[in-house]
């Protein structure tokens, strides 16, 4: 039974709940080295169904979590990003994560500038932080275009405390004033 939330559009996206559905392509998303290179490192079919399970979980327990985007022509997974704070997380964030089929075609930044609207406008959020490894110059890119900077080094909490990230963000007042020029 679909997750009941939300609907988002884009001009080529959709960003609804997540599906079991979505598993056979969240699954190669999560195996593939690139796709996971700063996000933990490649996972097994059943370690990404609990991923999925627990994006399904937030959804269910705050009412808001990541999205599955989804390319409204082929009407394929192409990845996941939205709203997320799990448990001792160090801010309310908009992150992304892309099927590498999926990369380059500026999804993520469509997404996350979909997600954000969300974000501010639906949930109220004041402030939107990124988590991106110092190497990830792709998503920092992404941060940039949507008009984020660089606070400095940020935390994890148990299990990514060794995790090295920088914190990205941006306050709400400062997206209202960006998001028509994203």
């Amino acid at each position: 039974m679909p997750i009941d939330g939300p609907i988002l559009q884009t001009s080529r996206l959709v960003l609804r709940p997540p599906r079991e559905e979505d598993l056979d392509r969240w699954a190669e998303f999560s195996a593939n080295p690139d796709s996971m290179r700063f996000m933990g490192g490649v996972a097994k079919r059943g370690a990404s169904w609990r991923a999925l399970a627990a994006v399904a979980g937030s959804w269910a327990l705050r009412g808001y979590g990541m999205f599955s985007i989804i390319e409204r022509e082929s009407g394929l997974w192409v990845g996941r990003g939205g709203p997320h704070q799990p448990e001792g997380w160090p801010g309310t964030e908009v992150g992304w994560g892309l099927h590498p089929d999926a990369t380059g075609k500026g999804y993520a930044t469509e997404a996350a500038s979909a997600a954000m609207d969300f974000a501010v406008d639906v949930l109220g959020w004041t402030d939107i932080i990124h988590l991106i490894a110092p190497a990830n110059m792709n998503s920092q890119k992404v941060a940039e275009r949507l008009g984020s900077v660089r606070r400095g080094p940020g935390a994890l909490p148990d299990p990514f405390e060794n995790e090295t990230v920088d914190l990205w963000g941006q306050s709400a007042d400062e997206w209202r004033r960006l998001r028509n020029s994203v």
